[in-house]
């Protein structure tokens, strides 16, 4: 849950807003939601067959059998390597946005900002599992506190009256043109709602994965969909929609217009707590990818080494860092986040639906996995919603296909080094 909430929601609901340009933003939320719902079967069902340190590496490398699965896995790693930063970056960068509510920070000192942040969290998680556990616990304390006042805030002062129904001046669910703007503004939602699947990546470190991993993964979708829908509503219950699309700080403004400026610093700090324990959660889970990757012969050996006495992968970690660092400083926000999601839904998120399909056909050496409800709808559904949601990124659908496309050139042109390198690694 701290790894879906973050920044994310604070960040990117004026942008949602803006983009949907009426009161039906609403639906942007719940779309992302049910896009959610219909992955998280699919990934149920592979974490639980495949409970391992990774997670979508094996999952791909699996379900595509020993040719084409090497080729899946390599691109999931590869595209890893590229998104895992943005996402950490992105997380980083809407902590020195929020920031700079309490301090006014110039351009150079927001990157400033933002690159500690990340340099702080890769020092916490260089450490063992079992204390990382406790640490999750007390940050995501820190989350619900927040998001419960501003629940609870908006809807016992409430001052605007909000539905998220057509009015009947002109406006029309069932449109092209709705479509295309729920599409758009879909990006943006889903990017709040990812990180359900972030145990997945953690599934050799699972206690009774057949049992923890789904329950995992659809309690923290319903619960975060939920607080996420109260909170949308809570805020332009207080704020008009047309104000808060305009707000870079839309929980501080509105927090400010309640209480006070006093007030408005307080939740602002509770922010940048959601957005630190995020980030922290973030980089627990993608840095088992490139370790994972290594381990098994498809990755640069030095990813698969282990810290000698605290048995974590920390080259993985410090690679997952230092990458993030340099991209804080780098990029803007609203970018990053389209970014992220045109380079793994093709790779990651449908790959992986068209492989339960394939998977089913094979009995697994598990029978006791999660199997989805409702079998094969929830994949078509998947499917479907991802190749919309991927078209709507625009001119970042460009950037994936072509970064994809540079991938499958990279494997086939070091296809005989990592075969050679599989072998050094298993005959050590």
């Amino acid at each position: 849950m701290i790894d879906m909430v973050g920044i994310g929601p604070f960040v990117v609901m004026p942008l949602v807003i803006s983009m949907m340009g009426s009161h039906l933003f609403l639906w942007a939320w719940i779309f992302g939601a049910v896009i959610a719902f219909a992955d998280g079967m699919i990934w149920s069902e592979l974490g639980t067959r495949f409970p391992l340190a990774g997670g979508s590496y094996n999952f791909l490398k699996e379900a595509y059998g020993p040719k084409w699965g090497r080729l899946m896995s390599f691109l999931f790693v590869w595209q890893t390597c590229l998104q895992a930063p943005l996402v950490v970056a992105s997380g980083a960068i809407g902590f020195s946005q929020y920031f700079s509510y309490l301090v006014p920070l110039s351009g150079a000192e927001r990157k400033i900002v933002s690159g500690t942040v990340v340099l702080l969290i890769t020092f916490l998680l260089y450490r063992n599992i079992k204390t990382i556990g406790k640490m999750a616990v007390f940050l995501w304390a820190g989350v619900i506190i927040t998001i419960l006042w501003i629940i609870v805030s908006g809807f016992t002062h409430k001052q605007v009256d909000y539905s998220c129904l057509p009015n009947g001046h002109g406006q029309s669910m069932f449109s092209i043109s709705f479509a295309l703007l729920l599409g758009q503004a879909s990006v943006k939602t889903i990017y709040s709602y990812l990180g359900y699947y972030n145990v997945c990546h953690l599934g050799g470190e699972i206690r009774n994965p057949d049992r923890n991993i789904p329950r995992s993964i659809f309690i923290s979708i319903f619960c975060i969909a939920v607080l996420y829908l109260l909170m949308n509503i809570s805020i332009v219950s207080v704020l008009p929609w047309q104000e808060a699309m305009k707000s870079n700080f839309i929980v501080s403004t509105f927090m400010e217009k309640l209480y006070g400026i006093r007030a408005a610093r307080i939740a602002t700090v509770l922010v940048l707590w959601i957005a630190f324990a995020s980030l922290f959660a973030v980089v627990l889970g993608y840095s088992r990818v490139p370790y994972a990757a290594a381990a098994d012969g498809h990755f640069f050996p030095a990813f698969a080494k282990l810290h000698s006495t605290k048995g974590f992968p920390y080259v993985s970690l410090l690679f997952l860092g230092a990458t993030g660092f340099i991209f804080s400083l780098l990029f803007k926000l609203a970018d990053v986040i389209s970014a992220i999601l045109a380079m793994r839904i093709v790779v990651q998120f449908i790959a992986q639906s068209v492989g339960v399909v394939l998977l089913r056909k094979n009995p697994p050496a598990n029978p006791s996995y999660f199997k989805m409800w409702l079998y094969p709808l929830p994949v078509i559904l998947s499917i479907w919603i991802w190749l919309f949601v991927f078209y709507s990124t625009g001119k970042f659908a460009l950037l994936g296909a072509a970064l994809t496309l540079v991938g499958v050139l990279v494997y086939f042109a070091t296809k005989n080094l990592w075969v050679s390198t599989r072998g050094t690694t298993e005959t050590q």
